[in-house]
């Protein structure tokens, strides 16, 4: 039941079509599903990944239209890091986001790796995280007709940080619950708060990464637009799912129970802090309904919703993608 590491992240956009224009066009992601939100049907939701939408490089978005800005805080997924191949790409991409004006920091070294943190185009947190010395979870492969060459192209989801006031019911969340186990601590950036603690689980590395962050210095976090909604665990197969499903049952952990979100099974609970966790199986994948090499083409829609699809479509805005 060993967790494989992270699967996909997801987080909340006001404007579809300039999120589209920023993940695809600015970072080179390739949109692997453009669908709708399962639980609010008149609303997007976008994939974007590698070149197949493999587990572990999705980073999905749920379009809330008038949505307020996110407040940064505590309980909230605070960062998300983004794999590259090596440090050279690092240096591609901060001339890009010179070129693309995109706000970003300098290149630094945090936990033995070079990073380049940088902000989107409505305030969420990201940063690039080198795989020049990586070892664990391996990464995907860029999309062969991205605007960013294939050498430097994001090739997945590196860690996930979590900023929370009190660190020690999510660690036993994280260790106790889940099996992720201690590997290093970090420095904090901010003087005068504790060391980030990294876990990791499966075969460890940057895909495999939770950095827990402790802050007293913080409100709670507002979810807004530019926020992070969940996070998502990778569980083998439907089979183990279902066994964490009674593993949280017997621990008294409350959660959504068995969900089939058609692309994958998923499970999802809060931990302590109210950040949501969510545990998700490798497949049936992205091509369960398109060919890979259409893959987001196309208004998808899970086979329970087809029979909505002329009252579905009639609501969306259209939406110009990759081709």
């Amino acid at each position: 039941m060993e967790l494989k590491g992270i699967h996909h992240v997801s987080a909340l956009t006001a404007k579809a079509a300039e999120n589209l224009d920023f993940y695809t066009n600015v970072l080179g992601m390739r949109l692997v599903k453009k669908t709708v939100n399962q639980d609010d049907t008149y609303v997007y939701h976008l994939f974007y990944a590698d070149e197949k939408g493999n587990p572990g490089t999705d980073l999905t978005f749920f379009e809330i239209p008038m949505l307020a800005r996110n407040y940064r805080g505590v309980s909230s997924i605070s960062n998300t890091f983004l794999r590259v191949p090596n440090d050279a790409a690092l240096a591609y991409w901060k001339k890009r986001f010179m070129d693309y004006n995109v706000e970003h920091a300098d290149i630094k070294e945090q936990a033995g790796r070079k990073i380049l943190p940088f902000i989107d185009h409505e305030g969420q947190q990201l940063t690039l995280i080198s795989d020049e010395m990586n070892q664990g979870v391996a990464p995907g492969s860029p999309w062969n007709k991205s605007p960013v060459p294939v050498q430097y192209g994001i090739t997945g989801l590196g860690p996930i940080q979590l900023t929370v006031e009190n660190a020690e019911p999510t660690v036993k969340i994280l260790t106790d619950i889940l099996g992720f186990r201690l590997k290093e601590y970090n420095p904090s950036p901010i003087k005068g708060q504790a060391d980030i603690k990294i876990y990791e689980t499966g075969e460890g590395g940057s895909g495999a990464q939770v950095y827990l962050e402790e802050r007293k210095d913080l409100p709670a976090a507002q979810l807004g637009r530019g926020g992070v909604h969940h996070v998502a665990f990778r569980v083998q197969d439907e089979e183990t799912l279902r066994k964490w499903v009674d593993r949280l049952r017997a621990a008294r952990i409350a959660n959504s129970g068995f969900v089939d979100r058609y692309y994958f099974r998923s499970l999802y609970f809060r931990e302590p802090n109210g950040i949501l966790f969510e545990l998700a199986t490798d497949g049936p994948g992205f091509d369960i309904d398109e060919p890979i090499e259409h893959l987001g083409e196309s208004l998808a829609l899970p086979s329970f919703l087809e029979p909505q699809r002329e009252q579905i479509e009639a609501k969306l805005k259209p939406l110009k993608t990759q081709s």
